[in-house]
């Protein structure tokens, strides 16, 4: 993999770099990197981004009890038959 230096930068471009990298926790050699692929187009479409929240009234809302009867009930159906397996 090639390596390059960026020459010129000034003290503003260099502060906003950082502190965008800082901010979307990825390093500035990362940053800089998908910034250059996306404005020459070679950066990646995302498929599958579509956000359903059709659940979201659910989240959290099991209860001990409610946890480990669906646990029960899994590894109830994980369990072989010996039977079907001779």
């Amino acid at each position: 993999m090639k390596s390059m230096s960026i020459r010129g930068a000034n003290d503003q471009l260099v502060k906003l770099l950082k502190d965008r990298a800082a901010a979307s926790n990825k390093s500035v050699n990362q940053l800089v990197l998908e910034v250059l692929q996306k404005f020459v187009g070679l950066d990646k479409k995302k498929i599958f981004t579509a956000e359903h929240h059709d659940l979201d009234h659910l989240y959290g809302k099991w209860s001990e009890d409610d946890y480990l009867s669906i646990q029960a009930k899994i590894e109830g159906e994980r369990q072989i038959d010996a039977e079907l397996w001779k």
